[in-house]
């Protein structure tokens, strides 16, 4: 029997997957789910059964949170990565850790056939062949779902033929949760004037009292909250659990499909707006106007690559030595306030803050120059469109 890796979560498409393959196709499936920090251990308990009851032949968990920051993550922070000046690349990001994830598995159990529950009209079905292609070549990509264009619908129907519930309320919306953040898809994100229901998002607002927060980043990286030292990952997830009970960091992405079309996505995502926010304040005062310049330029392009599944790109590796590089003097504490539906960066402490006194206070006085100084720098400065007016204007 012919054996295949399905990339698992559990949800209604691979659930969908796992009875097609061995219903329709006669396959060995073996079921992985990669756990990106969006998983409990009782979640991870919950998804293996299901896929056992599903009848896969074996099913593995892969935990990749920890490489996910390290390679992909870290990386967003230091560039202050918001596609569209709105999203953090929550599925994007997570979905090439994935699959390259399931794709060193599929080499590991010895097998080149691996199917996945992606759609026709997506980014993911692009990212996961793409890196499937690039790390597994001659591999045999199997996309019931897109290959049948199936609707959400007819997949429930098909299941429950096959004698396996689906609760269809619960199956209105598409949820993936991870490390970065949580994307949301349901009926209104099909739409270009419609919002996601309250109910609709994985965290209810349950906290109105504002608190204020310390994050500090040692070179780039968050590794203390509140003054304790818990490494990067925990600053992630507890952040996350601090501030999304306000209901900060909602939204609904529109984007441009790497095959072409537009998209609506909602997310929830506090901690990594808050993070990119606060680190993107602590480079405004200990980075030159020449870093901060280079690094946006750069770092909208390695965003965008990093969205079409291009993670394997040599380039990008080009790319992450000179985003490491710009972080050596980023270490100091950000202060947040917290609010309902909103936060507030208030201010940072850092021994590399380029506003120190010493030089002078803006607006007010000076240490470093004097007034003729001025006069002559703008004399220069403005020297070429001077000599142009006088050439063309007289």
């Amino acid at each position: 029997m012919k054996k295949v890796v399905l990339a698992f979560s559990g949800g209604l498409d691979t659930s969908f997957c796992c009875i097609y393959l061995s219903k329709e196709l006669g396959l060995d499936i073996h079921s992985v789910v990669v756990n990106t920090g969006g998983f409990s251990a009782e979640e991870l308990q919950t998804i293996e059964k299901r896929a056992y009851e599903l009848g896969v032949t074996s099913h593995t968990t892969i935990d990749e949170t920890e490489n996910y920051y390290r390679d992909t993550i870290k990386y967003l922070i230091f560039g202050n990565v918001l596609k569209n000046g709105t999203y953090p690349l929550s599925v994007s990001a997570e979905r090439v850790c994935q699959a390259t994830a399931i794709a060193n598995y599929a080499k590991k159990i010895g097998t080149n056939c691996v199917a996945h529950g992606s759609t026709g009209a997506g980014n993911d079905q692009v990212r996961f062949d793409m890196i499937l292609q690039t790390l597994i070549p001659g591999v045999e990509i199997i996309t019931p779902i897109r290959d049948l264009k199936l609707s959400r619908e007819q997949e429930i129907d098909y299941l429950n033929k096959h004698g396996v519930e689906i609760n269809a309320e619960k199956a209105k919306y598409s949820i993936n949760k991870g490390l970065w953040g949580t994307s949301v898809g349901g009926a209104e994100t099909l739409t270009s004037n419609q919002y996601l229901p309250e109910s609709a998002w994985p965290t209810q607002v349950t906290s109105e009292e504002p608190q204020t927060i310390t994050i500090d980043f040692v070179k780039g990286e968050p590794v203390a909250l509140n003054g304790k030292n818990i490494g990067s990952v925990a600053v992630i997830q507890q952040l996350q659990d601090l501030s999304q009970p306000y209901g900060i960091g909602r939204d609904i992405h529109v984007g441009d499909t790497i095959i072409g079309i537009k998209g609506r996505v909602g997310f929830e995502a506090a901690g990594p707006l808050i993070l990119i926010k606060a680190h993107h304040t602590l480079e405004k005062h200990t980075l030159t106007k020449w870093q901060l310049s280079w690094k946006d330029q750069l770092s909208g392009f390695y965003g965008n690559y990093m969205h079409e599944g291009q993670m394997h790109d040599p380039v990008m590796r080009d790319m992450e030595a000179f985003l490491t590089s710009s972080q050596d003097t980023v270490t100091g504490r950000v202060i947040v306030e917290l609010h309902p539906y909103r936060f507030v960066i208030v201010g940072i402490e850092s021994e590399h803050d380029l506003m120190s006194n010493k030089f002078g206070t803006y607006g007010e006085m000076n240490e470093g120059y004097t007034g003729d100084d001025v006069k002559g720098f703008t004399k220069i400065f403005g020297n070429q469109t001077s000599i142009w007016h006088k050439v063309n204007k007289g």
